[in-house]
């Protein structure tokens, strides 16, 4: 999967730049193309292939649906995507509030409902849809369906800090939606930075999503008009850019997390945490217009393309996949639906920087 320069799907990275011999590719939608059937998104592949065998989950069609929504100029297929993903979320949706996650490959579903972290990313992605959805049709459902999901209660960070994610989205197209406001502050408040100024991370460990956390403190000071919040996220991103960098480049936190002490680098390294770094990055940048925060978009694509704790490529130019983690001896060839929808929203906010 050697990174090849081809004027129609990359754009050079400045001479100033600490990788200047690479490549920014733009996203290609192919294999999300080939790992989406009529009922959504497949969780699984064996290198390029589905494997329909391990069924649909929630978190990966709301992740799909962002994806997709977010493509400036969709092609017909992006946008069939965006309606299959969104059918996902609709079939998934339980009466009283929640949705199911897991669902087999006849259709089934495999829970009664699904973790609160797939219920925080199908608010997130419902909230993207309401904003950005390629069709007006699906701009108003997905509101309608985000609307039923704000009685949402979780103790987790994570879980708080996707819907807080979905409410930004809402807010962003109707200001004056007061529910989703209602809701993004009760929401943020399980979003905490501790006061040991060695250790703010809300959590004993670093786990999985990692830059989410402090994305939601900046998205909800900005729309709740709480500068406090604003600096917390901006204090938090920051911190956690710089005990996630080494040589300058990215060195994640694995995927079994990360404490003080414990050695780095760490494995298995997931693609998730590259696009979770670039949208904090990316939203640090909007707010305040600092380089540094740009910079943390880029370095978050090159992650994928070498720029990383094994010089390997993960961006697989050929197919439009994304390899499923990096380990000591090289990645993870197998192109599953989070890495490669990680892959496809970095370098969707990579583009943007151009």
């Amino acid at each position: 999967m050697a990174v090849e320069e081809r004027p129609e799907s990359t754009r050079p990275v400045g001479t100033a730049d600490p990788l200047p011999h690479l490549a920014l590719p733009l996203p290609s939608f192919a294999h999300l193309r080939r790992m989406t059937d009529h009922l959504g998104l497949w969780e699984h592949a064996r290198y390029t292939t589905p494997r329909p065998g391990h069924g649909y989950c929630s978190d990966d069609n709301a992740r799909g649906l962002i994806v997709t929504c977010r493509q400036p100029v969709p092609s017909l297929d992006v946008r069939d995507m965006a309606r299959i993903y969104l059918g996902f979320l609709e079939s998934a949706a339980l009466p009283h509030g929640g949705f199911h996650n897991r669902r087999r490959m006849d259709g089934s579903w495999a829970d009664e409902i699904g973790s609160d972290d797939s219920q925080g990313r199908a608010i997130w992605g419902l909230g993207s849809a309401a904003r950005l959805g390629p069709e007006e049709w699906m701009r108003r459902a997905a509101l309608d369906l985000f609307e039923h999901q704000l009685g949402f209660t979780s103790t987790s960070p994570r879980a708080n800090a996707f819907a807080v994610l979905g409410a930004a989205e809402v807010l962003s197209a109707i200001p004056e939606h007061g529910p989703s406001r209602d809701a993004m502050l009760r929401w943020v408040g399980h979003v905490e930075v501790r006061a040991e100024q060695s250790w703010p991370w809300p959590e004993v460990r670093l786990a999985y999503d990692n830059a989410r956390l402090p994305e939601a403190l900046m998205a909800a000071g900005a729309f709740l008009g709480h500068d406090h919040l604003v600096e917390a996220g901006l204090g938090l991103l920051e911190w956690l850019v710089n005990v996630e960098t080494r040589d300058r480049h990215y060195s994640f936190t694995p995927v079994g997390g990360w404490a003080r002490g414990e050695p780095r680098p760490g494995y298995d390294q997931q693609p998730v945490e590259t696009a979770a770094m670039a949208d904090a990055c990316s939203r640090a940048w909007q707010l305040t217009a600092d380089a540094r925060w740009k910079d943390g978009v880029l370095r978050a694509a090159w992650w994928l393309i070498g720029g990383n704790d094994i010089d390997a490529v993960l961006y697989d130019l050929q197919t439009g996949g994304c390899c499923d983690g990096l380990t000591p001896t090289g990645p993870n060839l197998n192109q599953g639906a989070e890495s490669t929808l990680a892959a496809l929203s970095t370098l969707q906010q990579a583009s943007t920087l151009s």
